[in-house]
């Protein structure tokens, strides 16, 4: 499984941990002396730190922290700053003492390899930042007898190493995470008034406030089956890689969010997306993880990676070199000659068209339906292949949704549209119009069109320029009629996707391009998560 992780450092720690540790003594009021006595910094050998009260190194003669364990010292102030200086940190400690403020919300960018938290039998306040989830290494959690307020994140519940986690006695509301490694007993969110969800008593709606609670409560399952594909990756990787999200690595933008190109130190180059306002993005967050992380094909974008902090969310995938098929087709640069030939036009036609197929017709579990088919969301790997990405709106329709005659009308329709989305991108890349100024004054503009073409005998005189005259007219006349049978106003006339595939591919072959059809049909990459994790009731549809 790739992973963003790095392993373990000693270069420089030495001066880190020291710094480190004059961070916290310097932020701490120490009424009883005990640091004052005991940390003393006049000290020049190697692993002088070791034998200060409270901190334990890897090795006794090296300036490495592992564990600071500073509990009952009546120790006053805020959570310590300085921490990620600690840089192989695995244990923190600071119990029953008289802190007081927020836990930090990037506490998992101070502490990224903490194994054991706790900050029991103080006095912090505010809510439980969601960056916990992001501490991937993290089996022990304390947080008792504080004044948090609040939900506890939901996403918590998807920390695959925890073992304890104990929340009792402060002001915290609202469902509990579904932890999925380890059952969390009751008395674990004691005296917490306003808990709710098993092991507890069941959420009343009123409970269910926030405006991701329900929809997080739902998708917890569906992610965590998912995590031997996808991994949970660390936002201080991710802003490292991204240089803090820099402008200069923004390479493009959709409905969802912003894309960046990530550079990691290993060389490998990642897509990642840092998502909109996650509160109204939430439902298309799950959706994409769901759909992404279950599907392996030529044809569909690898999902790699995600990452949840605070309220940003974030999607990592594989780099597309070639970016997306839009840019091709309607270079941003005036007077900038298309690059596209018409072999290649075909063979992204080609992979579109199986790809749907594969998703409506083959995968056994499930039929996805995307529904936001454009040239923005088909992106092109260094081959020009090309990947159906944006599957935040898609449709999940498990095989016994279809049972009756009124689900598979509802069905079919949503498929249709599909093909008609696949049409007008065909189009756009037989034509080289943009498919906005199609259909931005009237809805009835492009059926207008079509039907003035398909009445007419000159069609070549709707195909891009560049295209003409360089052997292949018949063909381009050929696709550009599938094209408008996937448009026809009247979705009962539109064909299904295996049937264009075929169409396409008999003119590819035509073409004397290489052929892939065999990876139409796939049956042992379709989707890994069981039937009733991703059924969803047609009533949904409506």
């Amino acid at each position: 499984m790739f992973s963003l992780l790095a392993t373990f450092t000693v270069t420089s720690a030495t001066a880190t941990d020291i710094a480190c540790l004059k961070s916290i003594k310097d932020s701490m009021i120490d009424p009883n002396g005990y640091l004052n006595r005991t940390w003393n910094f006049n000290n020049n050998t190697e692993g002088f730190i070791c034998r200060f009260m409270g901190v334990d190194c890897w090795h006794p003669d090296e300036n490495r922290v592992l564990n600071i364990r500073l509990s009952d010292l009546g120790l006053k102030g805020q959570f310590p700053p300085g921490l990620e200086k600690c840089t192989s940190l695995t244990g923190l400690d600071l119990s029953y003492n008289e802190l007081q403020g927020p836990i930090p919300s990037h506490i998992s960018i101070r502490t990224p390899y903490i194994t054991n938290l706790d900050l029991s039998y103080n006095n912090f306040s505010g809510e439980i930042p969601s960056s916990i989830a992001n501490l991937s290494f993290l089996n022990y959690l304390n947080l008792n007898n504080n004044k948090l307020t609040g939900h506890i994140p939901l996403e918590i519940g998807l920390l695959d190493r925890i073992m304890v986690f104990t929340v009792t006695s402060n002001r915290l509301s609202g469902p509990v995470p579904i932890f999925i490694r380890n059952n969390i007993p009751a008395d674990s969110f004691a005296n917490n008034t306003g808990l709710c969800g098993k092991p507890l008593k069941s959420c009343s709606s009123h409970q269910m406030n926030s405006p991701t609670a329900g929809l997080l409560e739902e998708g917890i399952k569906e992610i965590s089956m998912l995590e031997k594909r996808v991994t949970r990756m660390s936002y201080a990787d991710l802003k490292d890689a991204t240089d803090n999200f820099s402008e200069n690595n923004v390479i493009g933008q959709g409905k969802m969010g912003m894309l960046f190109k990530a550079s990691l130190p290993n060389g490998y180059v990642l897509a990642v997306k840092k998502l909109h306002d996650s509160r109204f993005l939430e439902e298309q967050f799950i959706s994409e993880l769901k759909i992404l992380g279950s599907l392996i094909h030529i044809n569909v974008l690898p999902l790699l990676g995600f990452c949840v902090e605070s309220n940003q969310r974030f999607l990592v995938y594989k780099y597309m070199p070639n970016g997306n098929l839009y840019d091709w087709l309607h270079p941003m640069e005036e007077g900038q000659e298309k690059a596209m030939e018409w072999g290649v036009r075909v063979k992204v036609a080609v992979g579109l068209a199986r790809g749907l197929a594969w998703l409506h017709q083959n995968c056994h579990t499930v039929k996805i339906i995307h529904l936001d088919i454009s040239s923005k969301c088909i992106l092109l790997d260094q081959n020009f292949q090309p990947k159906l990405s944006n599957f935040g709106e898609a449709m999940l329709v498990s095989s016994t949704c279809a049972s009756s005659v009124n689900s598979e009308f509802w069905e079919m329709a949503f498929v249709k549209e599909d093909v008609h989305g696949f049409g007008v991108v065909l189009l756009e890349m037989i034509t080289g119009v943009d498919p906005s100024n199609m259909t931005a004054s009237s809805n009835n503009v492009l059926n207008e069109w079509i039907g003035h073409l398909s009445s007419s005998s000159d069609f070549l005189g709707a195909v891009d320029k560049s295209l003409i005259g360089k052997g292949f007219d018949a063909e381009i006349i050929q696709l550009l009629k599938v094209a408008c049978t996937c448009v026809d106003p009247i979705p009962d006339r539109r064909p299904i996707m295996v049937q264009v595939y075929e169409d396409i591919k008999a003119t590819r072959e035509r073409c004397d391009l290489v052929d892939e059809s065999s990876m139409l049909t796939q049956p042992e990459i379709c989707p890994a998560t069981p039937e009733k994790s991703v059924e969803i009731e047609m009533a949904e549809f409506h």
